[in-house]
């Protein structure tokens, strides 16, 4: 892997091990988003989150990742992709662009080997390290070459797979600009927390094997 360090954008944060109210809200949120379950407003989590960054892209910090030459690209799952699964980056990236929010979304990165799901993993203890999101993924090429890519994932704690992906889409594309966005990062250390929405910009870097996010 060549790429060592990628700029990310993140609209929400959730602490898993905060007490308070915005932190229990918080988790609802992240539920309703990793299930894309309907608001109470009759629409998807999805499109709830694409028209928030429609409506407020003028003040947050990554306005410029979803620009018209922006190719949004979902993060694959860690598991190999079946018909009929809900796949929530490609729900997002899908919910993104019909609200104007880029150029296109395109499938091209793929899971070519499942891995170990993160979730529910102990951080740095069995979770897959960038290399092998690195190695069980693959790009199918597009039809043309494009200019800004966002790799768009819905969850992130500390961009294993977002490096990965990251790594693979550069070496299929080396003339773009590629980026990555969340719609949520996790907060482990609760102190950090602030509240749901807490747009920001930040950094994923390769710390030896394993990767650190700031924020």
């Amino acid at each position: 892997m060549n790429v060592s360090e990628v700029e990310f954008g993140s609209l929400l944060t959730y602490a898993p091990r905060g007490t308070s109210e915005k932190a229990k809200l918080a988790r609802t949120v992240m539920t309703f988003l990793k299930n894309d379950r309907m608001m109470n407003s009759g629409i998807l989590s999805s499109e709830y989150m694409a028209q928030i960054i429609k409506k407020e892209i003028k003040k947050l910090p990554f306005a410029d990742y979803f620009n018209p030459n922006a190719v949004l690209v979902p993060t694959p799952k860690s598991s190999l992709l079946k018909p009929g699964t809900l796949w929530i980056p490609e729900q997002l990236t899908t919910a993104l662009i019909k609200n104007g929010l880029g150029k296109s979304s395109e499938t091209c990165l793929e899971r070519t080997k499942a891995v170990t799901r993160s979730s529910g993993q102990t951080i740095g203890v069995n979770r897959p390290k960038a290399l092998q999101h690195y190695e069980s993924m693959q790009v199918k090429k597009l039809l043309f070459e494009p200019k800004e890519i966002i790799l768009v994932d819905d969850v992130i704690t500390r961009g294993s797979t977002v490096m990965g992906g990251v790594n693979r889409l550069a070496e299929a594309f080396p003339n773009a600009k590629i980026r990555a966005f969340a719609m949520m990062r996790v907060m482990s250390n609760v102190d950090e927390f602030v509240d749901v929405e807490d747009p920001c910009i930040g950094k994923i870097t390769m710390n030896g094997e394993d990767t650190n996010r700031d924020p």
